[in-house]
Formats: C-alpha cells, sequence, structure tokens
C-alpha cells in the first residue's frame, strides 16, 4: 500500500515535523532550529566526505542553503536524515566537478572499512604514550586510506561505518538497489584492507 503522503509519524516526531512545515512556511526561525538539530551530522558527515575543515564546512553551509529552498519537497514519506544526506553528498558531487574541472584533480581507487570497529582500539582506558603515537598513526592512515576512495565508494563507508545507516538507508540516500550497496561495500572493504595490510601497523 502506498504511504499517506501526510503521515509522518512514521519516520518524525510532531516536534520535528512543525518544525519541517514552518521552514516550508518561509519561517526563519523555525529553518534556525533545523539548523541547530542537524548542523553537528551534517558536518560530521561532510568531513567524512572531504576530511578538511574548511570544505566540510563549505559544504555543511552549501547544504543548508540548498535545504532551505528545496525544503518544499519533503514529504515525510522517509527519514528526514535519509533525505537530508542525499543533499549533502550531491552538494559534495557538485563541487568536486567543479575543481576536476578547474584544477583537474585525479581520484584513486577507493575501498571500505572492516567491521572492525578501529575507534574501540583508540578507546583506551590507560593508553601509554607509545600506544597514543601508534593509535594516531593508525586513525591517519586510515583517514588516508578513506580519503583516496573514488567519491560513490566513499559516501558508501561513511554513511555504513560512520553514521550506522542500514543498508536499506543507504540504498534511499544513494538510489541504489540494496544488493549494490552490499556488494559495493565488499569490494571497498576487500580495497582498503589490502592497502591497509601493505603498511606494518595493520598487518
Amino acid at each position: 500500500m502506498m504511504q499517506e503522503r501526510c503521515a509522518p509519524t512514521r519516520t518524525l516526531d510532531s516536534e520535528e515535523w512543525a518544525t519541517i512545515e514552518g521552514c516550508k512556511r518561509g519561517e526563519h526561525a523555525a529553518f534556525d532550529r533545523l539548523v541547530r538539530a542537524y548542523e553537528d551530522r551534517v558536518y560530521r558527515f561532510a568531513y567524512g566526505l572531504c576530511p578538511r575543515y574548511d570544505d566540510a564546512s563549505d559544504v555543511s553551509a552549501d547544504t543548508f542553503v540548498r535545504v532551505f529552498r528545496a525544503i518544499h519537497h519533503f514529504r515525510g514519506n522517509a527519514n528526514f536524515s535519509t533525505w537530508l544526506f542525499r543533499i549533502v553528498i550531491n552538494v559534495y558531487l557538485d563541487r568536486r566537478k567543479k575543481e576536476r574541472r578547474s584544477q583537474h584533480l585525479s581520484l584513486q581507487d577507493y575501498t571500505d572499512l572492516d567491521d572492525v570497529n578501529l575507534v574501540r582500539q583508540i578507546e583506551d582506558p590507560s593508553p601509554t604514550p607509545e600506544r597514543i603515537v601508534e593509535d594516531h598513526e593508525r586513525r591517519d592512515a586510515l583517514q588516508d586510506a578513506i580519503a583516496s576512495l573514488p567519491d560513490y565508494q566513499r559516501a558508501v563507508i561513511v554513511l555504513y561505518h560512520t553514521e550506522g545507516k542500514t543498508y536499506n538507508e543507504i540504498a534511499e540516500v544513494l538510489s541504489l538497489p540494496v544488493g549494490t550497496v552490499k556488494s559495493r561495500l565488499n569490494r571497498t572493504r576487500l580495497n582498503l584492507r589490502a592497502r591497509l595490510s601493505s603498511a606494518e601497523m595493520f598487518p
């Protein structure tokens, strides 16, 4: 059965829906509330896609400008964050296209994270100085490997491992079949594992 157009209760609480409706009416106070509610998540996701503070800030700002202009298209039939992250990705990809045209940037092959939660390796309650240095080197190496991935693979990785999105949610964000999302994650994990295994810190 088709989901009713005005039935947001599946994904939104009444307060959030009221804020979105206010944004649709052009209420700046409502839009300010929306920005405050999502600015940290948008920045974190943008930083995962382009790990430079200035670039992530620009993507975040451009995202909310685009949200303000397009909020009337949101109908509440899906999770708002799914709709929002799709805009983040589009803003990021648009910026990348402009960079390629002006700077002829080259992209290397991308790979994904393994299911191993590397963050937990950093969360040592009493780390030694040597452990701290090693963990920072691991984190930097991992971030460099992720940053070298093609845009479409980087988006899948960040959505799954940083944002904790399910396969179905990622499929919604990227407009891909669930099977494609799973196979893309598997391929990128293998590539990333191969890259990191070449370093002594990732045997």
